[in-house]
């Protein structure tokens, strides 16, 4: 009898080991080749599938390569940017054409660059979701409204579109101005008087100011209260950054290495700060302070009038996600408008005659008075300067989306678990969406909109389009160009000889030498 039980469970095991083989094998070998086969047979181009990693190996040791160089901004032409950038999407464009696929470990990403099958990708959301993250650390960062789909989104969606509304936005520019007009006042120290100049890294001047501004903002606080976190999630940034740049095995998550324990506690310190934030506004409502003028604060109004219109507590969000929608606010408020406003004051110093133009503007409407809502909206040239900088230098380079389940593209037929990818930059650069001179600061040619400019095609999308366009686009280009309107007014700036051209991804595009220029005192 014992014989038999033993027999029976090397039986069980043996057969439990052959099926988790067998499974292992199919996902990273034979699923991989039959979908290699399937891509091609569809017209799409790509490498041959090599075991494991895929293509992860060529495009690693292209980004470190990168880190080594730097880009000649002498001439106006950003073609080495791309390649800089994303060097290895944009060498597979050049070898395989528009429709190509790459690997990404063992799943496939089919890059999609025609206008109309983007725009049918970005319309329909329920065919074409957002990837799940299959690494843990994806988590940290997809969160929020971005991470959700179908009803569950649609929930997040409705709850914190208010807290974007126009009429809310108008009331923030005080709070816009404050923020700037600290970063002047330190600016305005280092040179004086009237007149001279110093040299300066902007760029953790820029980050301090839109965190200071995310916090007042969005949570009514000043930077010195929000500080520890913002250091934290600097940290977190740098670290994920690598950790996506390699391999995930799954599983490996939990083993307790170094970098894995410390962005663990990261995550847990952020949370637990942003938790004492809300636990300390939602005291305040309950005892009946009225404090509704911030995001968090409408956010949190609109939450309970979800709840009270429905009677039912499922149809709010609870106080978990309430976190996630904040951790977004700081990631999303904080990256996007520190990365534009860098990379416009870099090309405003290497292109004057725009500097000019912008500045000259600025005087007309406001001299050097303070900015109100209603002359921002004069600001032209202003607008058509963010828009050049946003196609050359998007915040975030790609978009990705998957489908779990077999759709049609076009006249393509995709496979469930193929992944999709967006490439915004190459897209961006593409001559036959912008001309022969794509690959140039051109501000003139959104002299008669967005529209005109892309000839009503869906190849311009720095963030986002269609439904799941970026909630926060609004207050990202308004905190942008009240900032830029306060410096012009105070200083003209100009490259250093020791600023070094080297873009580089850090979740978002950022400078990865800083951003050193000469500023120039007006008055």
């Amino acid at each position: 009898m014992y014989e038999q039980v033993r027999n029976t469970l090397v039986l069980s095991c043996a057969v439990a080991v052959v099926l988790c083989l067998w499974k292992l094998i199919d996902r990273v070998w034979v699923t991989p080749k039959k979908l290699d086969k399937y891509l091609r047979n569809q017209g799409f181009k790509g490498n041959k599938y090599r075991f494991l990693f895929g293509d992860m190996k060529e495009a690693s040791a292209m980004i470190r390569a990168s880190k080594s160089n730097h880009i000649d901004l002498d001439h106006d032409d950003h073609e080495a940017v791309v390649s800089r950038v994303v060097g290895f999407n944009y060498q597979s464009l050049q070898k395989h054409g528009k429709q190509f696929f790459t690997w990404m470990g063992w799943q496939p990403r089919v890059t999609i660059m025609d206008p109309e099958l983007i725009k049918e990708i970005f319309t329909n959301i329920n065919d074409f979701q957002k990837p799940k993250p299959a690494n843990p650390i994806g988590k940290m960062f997809v969160t929020g409204v971005t991470s959700h789909e179908g009803d569950q989104w649609v929930k997040h969606r409705k709850i914190i579109n208010p807290a974007f509304h126009v009429k809310k936005l108008k009331s923030m520019v005080p709070a816009f101005g404050l923020s700037c007009g600290e970063m002047l006042e330190k600016w305005d120290k280092l040179v004086s008087p009237k007149g001279s100049c110093c040299e300066l890294d902007v760029w953790p001047h820029l980050q301090t100011l839109t965190s200071d501004v995310i916090s007042r903002t969005a949570f009514g606080s000043s930077y010195q209260e929000g500080i520890r976190i913002f250091e934290r999630i600097k940290e977190l940034s740098v670290l994920a950054t690598e950790a996506f740049r390699s391999l995930y095995i799954p599983g490996s998550w939990y083993i307790p290495t170094k970098r894995n324990t410390r962005m663990k506690a990261i995550d847990k310190e952020i949370k637990f700060l942003i938790r004492s934030i809300i636990d300390n506004r939602l005291k305040e409502m309950k005892d009946g302070e009225d404090n509704y003028e911030d995001l968090l604060g409408i956010m949190l109004e609109s939450n309970i009038k979800e709840v009270e219109q429905h009677q039912k507590k499922n149809h709010g969000m609870t106080i978990n996600e309430v976190i996630e929608e904040c951790k977004l606010f700081y990631f999303a408020g904080h990256d996007t408008s520190s990365s534009l406003l860098v990379w416009t004051m870099i090309l405003l110093s290497k292109h004057q005659e725009w500097q000019s133009r912008a500045r000259e503007e600025v005087l007309n409407v406001f001299g050097d008075k303070n900015l109100d809502i209603d002359g921002l909206s004069h600001l032209k040239v202003v607008n058509m300067i963010f828009y050049e900088v946003l196609r050359l230098y998007p915040p975030v380079v790609g978009l990705a989306r998957k489908v779990y389940k077999d759709v049609t593209l076009g006249e393509h037929s995709l496979p469930s678990g193929v992944q999709i990818g967006i490439p915004i930059m190459l897209i961006h650069y593409d001559e036959e969406n912008w001309g022969s001179d794509a690959k140039k600061f051109n501000p003139d040619r959104f002299s008669e909109g967005i529209s005109k400019a892309t000839k009503n095609q869906v190849v311009y999308f720095p963030f986002g389009w269609g439904p799941r366009i970026c909630v926060g686009q609004n207050f990202a280009l308004l905190e942008a160009k009240i900032a830029l309107a306060m410096i012009l007014q105070k200083f003209s700036f100009e490259l250093s000889t020791s600023y070094v051209h080297a873009p580089h991804i850090v979740l978002t595009l950022q400078p990865q030498h800083g951003a050193h220029l000469i500023l120039h005192k007006l008055k």
